[in-house]
């Protein structure tokens, strides 16, 4: 028994990593489950074994991201203190699946509100659960800056999330590099301050570090 659930995961994980490809290439209102059965060479009544529905299927991406992200960051995290270390954890387990994982990184960027239902509010309790664990580290880093920590934290996910429009990793610097570069760029903003209470990388950008027009631009 244990054998075939094995196969059966790991055909679904196949399936839906040529599916998220396509929705990516296509969008997923005009890919078909046809173009889908035609990539992945399953017909279609093989396909409905493993989904009911385009929506589901759509759902199945989402849901198998976030959870990856998730329980990824779990082990990570585990007998982590430090926050500084805690927030490298964080952006180095989202670049890292991302990188590995355009196809389904554009599909939940644009596609975050093709979902309907129960399958819209269960994506959005993974993304709440992402949202809060992230937020709560920036808190125990600095409890009291005078930065709206909602605000910091979308601003760091922006950062994250907009890597699939100019990530290319035969020129860009390694996951490694991006993680540790892409956590001192936020931090530098959000932990900096000068005597006016205004964040000092938001008012001089060191060489190397931050640019704060690429900063709003990442972050919108």
């Amino acid at each position: 028994m244990t054998e075939l659930r094995t196969a059966y995961d790991e055909k679904l994980e196949s399936i839906l990593r040529t599916a998220a490809s396509i929705f990516a290439e296509k969008g997923y209102h005009q890919a078909s489950i046809r173009d889908i059965a035609r990539a992945t060479r399953v017909s279609l009544s093989g396909l409905y074994y493993y989904f009911n529905s385009k929506e589901e299927l759509l759902f199945l991406i989402q849901d198998h991201a976030f959870g990856t992200l998730d329980e990824t960051l779990d082990r990570l995290l585990e007998g982590v203190e430090d926050p500084h270390r805690k927030l490298r954890m964080v952006v180095e387990n989202h670049l890292r699946y991302f990188v590995g994982n355009m196809a389904e990184m554009k599909v939940l960027s644009h596609e975050a509100g093709s979902l309907t239902g129960e399958y819209r509010d269960r994506v959005n309790a993974r993304k709440r659960r992402l949202t809060e664990r992230v937020m709560g580290i920036l808190e125990e880093l600095q409890p009291d800056n005078g930065i709206d920590l909602r605000a910091a934290t979308f601003s760091l996910f922006g950062m994250m999330n907009w890597l699939y429009n100019w990530y290319r990793p035969d020129r860009d610097v390694a996951v490694e590099r991006l993680a540790e570069d892409m956590s001192r760029l936020f931090l530098g903003g959000f932990l900096q301050r000068d005597d006016s209470g205004v964040p000092a990388a938001a008012m001089e950008a060191a060489p190397g570090e931050q640019n704060p027009s690429i900063w709003r631009t990442q972050a919108e």
